[in-house]
């Protein structure tokens, strides 16, 4: 029996899952206190948010020695702290901000104009305009203002607080028109990105790495009162290991409702914060403003494997044999065949042809070969179809 009790409880420990969520140990970690203390190169704490002076930060960072402080109170503050902090005019030249919106509008008009473009991940369909990739899009249309824009001293410390050297860096726009309603709250990728019944096969260390992976950031192309809809958050929120799950409960939910923050930015200003970090966009009730930030997605340089491997190919190669092993290998073992064989995973991907459909991720490889041997397809036909997807992907 005390065997059975180990064995239960390492399992809860080990696997999370949406009951196990308890709204007032969540609430002992999101009601923390930030003492501006304790980072003495923010100028301010408003809201429970940490507020720098880009100016003394980067003047904070000019020697080696002082780098490396700064790098690790931002670091702290990603992860244990509040987990979001604004830099107040990183783009003191706002010139630079103002060129790159003319390429924006000039992307989402011939969105329209050509009725494509993607939606928005969490808010109605129509509420926003979105443009996916706008960090390739932007370098072909504009290198010069590109190279200003990232050149940026902000973007740059920031994103090696939390992630390292060698960090990949994603945008996309999000321009939220007046009348644009508020995101659902949410955490971001990967984990946020998932359904409860995908997050809950992922044991309790894969929670824990997964804030680690990525930082989320936004550059303010415009300022933004807090009628127009700046972000909401909810700080300290990221500290809550099984927050992933705890966001798919009703009084969690509601719990961000009643007790987030947000703040009026300003245009130059940037935000950046956890990417586990409870939030959501707000709803745009101005009359007049557009409300434009450019949403930096940066991630670690490890999430990739070591070697490259031709997964379409091999998909292509394996499915025959797999129909006439069917009777042989048990629905397990086809699965894991499968796994060892297909892409299992939605991303990367280009979502301006390959959207999430009736979630937040794309099918995978790893889901059309299953789909084809449950359909009992055509060796061409599921060629073809890796083929379209794969070609999807592209950029």
């Amino acid at each position: 029996m005390k065997t059975d009790n180990q064995q239960k409880l390492r399992a809860d420990r080990v696997w999370l899952s949406e009951d196990s969520c308890d709204l007032e140990d969540f609430r002992r970690l999101s009601e923390k206190t930030t003492v501006l203390a304790d980072y003495p190169t923010a100028s301010a704490v408003e809201k429970n948010v940490l507020i720098y002076d880009s100016r003394k930060v980067t003047a904070a960072a000019a020697t080696p020695e002082g780098r490396r402080a700064v790098l690790a109170e931002i670091c702290e503050a990603f992860g244990d702290g509040p987990g979001v902090a604004v830099f107040k005019h990183a783009y003191e030249d706002t010139a630079i901000i103002d060129r790159a919106s003319v390429v924006f509008d000039q992307i989402i008009e011939e969105q329209h104009r050509t009725s494509t473009g993607g939606g928005d991940h969490f808010a109605k369909p129509g509420a926003n305009d979105r443009i996916w990739n706008s960090l390739e899009k932007h370098c072909l249309a504009d290198p010069a203002n590109f190279a200003e824009y990232y050149g940026n001293a902000i973007v740059a410390l920031a994103s090696q607080a939390w992630l390292g050297p060698s960090y990949q860096m994603t945008a996309q726009v999000n321009r939220v028109n007046p009348g644009g309603a508020a995101q659902s709250a949410h955490r971001d990728y990967h984990l946020g990105f998932q359904s409860s019944a995908v997050i809950e096969q992922f044991p309790v260390h894969v929670h824990r790495l997964s804030p680690v992976l990525t930082l989320q950031g936004a550059v303010a192309h415009c300022d933004m009162p807090l009628e127009s809809g700046p972000t909401l958050f909810l700080p300290h929120s990221q500290t809550y290991v099984p927050g992933y799950l705890a966001l798919k409960r009703q009084e969690f939910r509601d719990y961000f409702e009643a007790n987030h923050i947000q703040l009026p930015l300003e245009k130059g200003d940037v935000v950046f914060f956890n990417p586990a970090l409870f939030h959501a966009a707000g709803t745009n009730r101005s009359a007049d403003i557009k409300r434009v930030a450019n949403l930096l997605q940066v991630s670690s340089a490890f999430g990739r494997a070591m070697e490259t491997v031709n997964r379409e190919k091999m998909s292509a190669t394996l499915f025959p044999t797999l129909k006439t092993l069917q009777d042989r290998l048990s629905p397990d073992e086809i699965a894991n065949a499968v796994a060892a064989c297909a892409e299992g995973y939605s991303f990367p991907t280009n979502l301006d042809r390959d959207p999430p459909l009736g979630g937040l991720a794309p099918k995978t490889q790893a889901q059309l070969m299953h789909e084809a041997l449950k359909e009992g397809w055509s060796d061409e036909a599921f060629a073809a179809a890796l083929a379209e997807q794969a070609q999807k992907k592209l950029s």
